[in-house]
């Protein structure tokens, strides 16, 4: 699945840019990172300056997915299912996580899923590796490679 990452605030090297480049490369093509500054000022306008960014970074007809703490929680096997229809979609897939603030919800609003990585708040910098570690994830299950165990008890 060729995807973009459109994400607030820039990686400085460290961990969690390491983590997301060890999962970013697994993937196949992987994903193609567009970093915007995070804003400055209170909360709102800062939340509405980072959209606006986003929201014109989007190529034509793109099927924008918005990470945030109020969205869907899907099994990893759903996240596998739903990549499969985005990508029969042929639509550029563009995949959001916003700043310290979160998203304005003109993204939210505009996004086509919203989903969330579980109830506990994550940095934004650490989201961009679970969300390239689940996505290849959802690669492993679609192509049956045995990263992915089914095993755990209620899966």
């Amino acid at each position: 699945m060729k995807a973009r990452l459109l994400a607030v605030g820039r990686f400085k090297g460290g961990a969690e840019a390491a983590l997301f480049a060890q999962y970013n490369g697994r993937l196949r093509p992987p994903l193609a990172l567009q970093e915007f500054p995070e804003g400055r000022g209170a909360p709102a306008e800062i939340r509405a300056r980072e959209a606006q960014a986003i929201l014109a970074a989007l190529p034509p007809r793109a099927l924008l997915v918005a990470l945030d703490l109020g969205g869907q929680a899907p099994s990893s096997e759903a996240l596998a299912r739903l990549c499969a229809r985005w990508e029969e979609s042929a639509r550029p897939i563009c995949f959001a996580i916003g700043g310290a603030e979160g998203l304005d919800p003109s993204v939210t609003g505009q996004a086509e899923a919203v989903l969330s990585l579980g109830p506990l708040t994550w940095p934004h910098l650490l989201v961009r590796a679970l969300l390239a570690e689940q996505l290849f994830r959802a690669q492993c299950i679609r192509t049956n490679h045995p990263y992915h165990r089914e095993w755990r008890p209620g899966g």
